[in-house]
């Protein structure tokens, strides 16, 4: 069985956001999956099962199976571009989140994600006293909080309380503001602490919930993003008939075959 490892997100090696796409021949139990995402031991391992015209995607972390993963999915559209092992010009996934689609567009990849609505909501305690930082909204989607914090600087400088943050009902918490930068519309650092993952280098479904948030603000249909983790992750957004396309690069860093 085929695995790989991608940088999602970024066009240099150990940027971005890794991820594993392990190339199924089979149908595979989710604890088979299970096992080899721990053994990966990466925020997402894509499992990828051709049916048909389409293919089944699923993701899961070393602890458990998640709804929805954009770099994962990035990762998973380059290897089957990159290896030939597809030359369709739209790939079509069926996941847990409905059917995702990807196409090429040059170097980058577009991705057609479903648009996750935060709600303006009262902070629990824990949330705001991990922050640590004076906040301007806060509010919820069916996955995770989004917090707006004053500037970059403010967003460079938060040293959340990870043991404060793991008791918050959520996948994770979302923090963002606009950007300084003349070429980046807003700034983002995602944490999943509950998850076991303190911080996550690069997210493409948070952005489905980022895009609309500042599109609405900033009053504009194409956006840029910059995710400020030590390593760094560039998207590009796009709100289109009600749903969310999501542009990123990505960069194969290992190849290697599953022999268990």
């Amino acid at each position: 069985m085929k695995m790989y490892i991608v940088d999602s997100f970024t066009n240099k090696a150990f940027k971005g956001n890794p991820a594993a796409v392990c190339i199924l021949e089979s149908e595979q139990t989710d604890q088979w999956m299970q096992h080899v995402a721990c053994e990966m031991n990466l925020s997402e391992t894509a499992f990828l099962l051709k049916n048909g015209n389409e293919y089944a995607l699923k993701w899961f972390t070393p602890t458990g199976e998640e709804d929805l993963c954009g770099h994962a999915t990035l990762a998973t559209a380059h290897i089957l571009w990159e290896e030939q092992l597809c030359n369709d010009h739209e790939l079509r996934f069926n996941t847990r989140s409905g059917l995702l689609t990807a196409i090429r567009n040059q170097d980058w990849i577009e991705m057609n994600f479903p648009i996750e609505l935060e709600q303006e909501v009262t902070p629990p305690t824990e949330l705001i006293e991990g922050l640590g930082t004076a906040y301007r909204y806060v509010g919820k989607n069916r996955m995770d909080y989004i917090i707006e914090v004053a500037d970059e600087t403010t967003l460079c400088n938060l040293q959340p309380n990870f043991t404060l943050w793991k008791s918050v009902p959520s996948r994770g918490i979302i923090v963002t503001s606009k950007s300084d930068r003349s070429d980046v519309d807003f700034v983002s650092r995602c944490f999943y602490p509950a998850n076991g993952a303190d911080e996550d280098p690069v997210t493409g479904s948070a952005h489905c919930c980022l895009g609309p948030y500042w599109q609405a603000k900033l009053h504009k249909e194409d956006l840029v993003a910059l995710q400020l983790s030590s390593r760094e992750g560039l998207l590009k957004l796009r709100i289109e008939e009600g749903r969310i396309i999501i542009q990123g690069q990505a960069v194969t860093t290992l190849k290697g075959e599953l022999l268990a």
